[in-house]
């Protein structure tokens, strides 16, 4: 291999992961499209809050892979469930209602007012896409 950090030597393969940044990212952007669609077109019906929650922790999942794309697949979950556990219950403080009524799209962040079954919806869809993020070849293993 060469010494140029620049150059790269065809035999070395890459790391499968190596890639995982930037496909997050994209995910992420469609992700995201996708809940606003569904937060501004879909009728306010328990589906649409339960595909809005799903695409929350969806989003939640890819933001910790594009923060640390490194880190072993379910530690990404922990993560991303506990930021999706928090939310939830700072929306109990009442904080969050307060704050979405001096600027709305923090709601799509922080939402409103707590719902048990938002929890349930989060922690489902964070396992299966660990499940998907595994059987894609995320990383098993902490990076060395």
């Amino acid at each position: 291999m060469s010494d140029d950090p620049g150059t790269m030597d065809a035999s070395v393969p890459r790391r499968p992961h190596s890639r995982r940044r930037p496909i997050a990212a994209a995910l992420l952007m469609l992700t995201i499209t996708a809940g606003l669609l569904v937060h501004s077109l879909a009728p306010d019906v328990p589906a649409s809050d339960i595909a809005g929650d799903a695409l929350y922790a969806i989003a939640a999942y890819l933001a910790v892979v594009i923060v640390a794309p490194h880190l072993r697949s379910p530690f990404v979950a922990l993560i991303a469930a506990a930021w999706c556990t928090f939310v939830e219950l700072f929306q109990l403080t009442g904080v969050p209602l307060r704050l979405g009524a001096d600027f709305s799209p923090i709601m799509l962040v922080l939402g409103t007012v707590f719902d048990p079954r938002d929890l349930a919806v989060y922690l489902v869809t964070i396992a299966v896409v660990l499940v998907a993020d595994l059987a894609l070849g995320g990383p098993r293993t902490s990076a060395g």
